[in-house]
């Protein structure tokens, strides 16, 4: 089964509570919110204000992408603020095992985001404590790149891991996720998808018909 998450970061924050009112009704599975603190990555996006703004705006889980350093110094702050799933990064942290499991202890789902470049390899040391791995199929940090192709064999490769072991592991694509590059990635056996720019918010269609046209690429 697969998931539809729009990324917030590429919302009209002008416009927040409408938008999300919009997506809400096209049915939308989740709101991916991404995390950045200028250091991990070269920009800076939303903090706990923002979630928490959010949190009050609708019933749909909200997946935290923590791009920052440390961020097992920030994963209490996030689940106070009413996260349903977080995300932190591989290359980010000396401490992964232990903060996969931090996040797991407050009954959120916990997730690994890797970067375009890191190898799977760790994967077979934390994939216990692992609810959804996030590929970047950009190079995090902005919106509106392109994907990046050697990405496929990557979902792919993660793919039959999963079904080697046997585990319970979603796989979540972030980076130019649209038309163009949704079919591949379902082929190659992704099950969640964060639209932004290419899917959702653009002026090909209201935000209801974009939801409702990127569904049609799982007919």
């Amino acid at each position: 089964m697969y998931k539809l998450g729009p990324s917030l970061m590429c919302a009209d924050l002008g416009n927040l509570e409408s938008q999300i009112s919009e997506l809400d009704k096209a049915g939308v599975d989740f709101y991916h919110i991404d995390i950045m603190d200028g250091n991990f990555v070269p920009n800076f996006t939303l903090g706990p204000d923002f979630v928490r703004t959010v949190r009050k705006l609708t019933d749909k889980p909200l997946d935290i992408h923590l791009m920052v350093n440390k961020p097992e110094n920030y994963i209490e702050l996030f689940a106070d603020c009413g996260a349903d799933m977080i995300s932190i990064h591989e290359e980010a942290t000396a401490h992964l095992q232990s903060s996969l499991t931090k996040i797991k202890s407050l009954g959120i789902r916990a997730g690994v985001a890797i970067n375009p470049a890191t190898s799977l390899d760790f994967l077979k040391y934390v994939y216990n404590v692992t609810d959804y791995v996030v590929l970047m199929t950009v190079n995090p940090g902005f919106a509106g790149q392109k994907f990046i192709p050697a990405m496929y064999d990557k979902i792919a490769e993660l793919h039959a891991f999963i079904q080697r072991t046997g585990m319970d592991i979603e796989i979540q694509v972030d980076g130019n996720i649209g038309a163009g590059t949704i079919p591949k990635c379902r082929e190659a056996g992704a099950s969640m998808y964060v639209l932004g720019t290419s899917a959702v918010f653009n002026d090909a269609g209201s935000i209801q018909d974009n939801v409702a046209n990127t569904r049609k690429l799982f007919n």
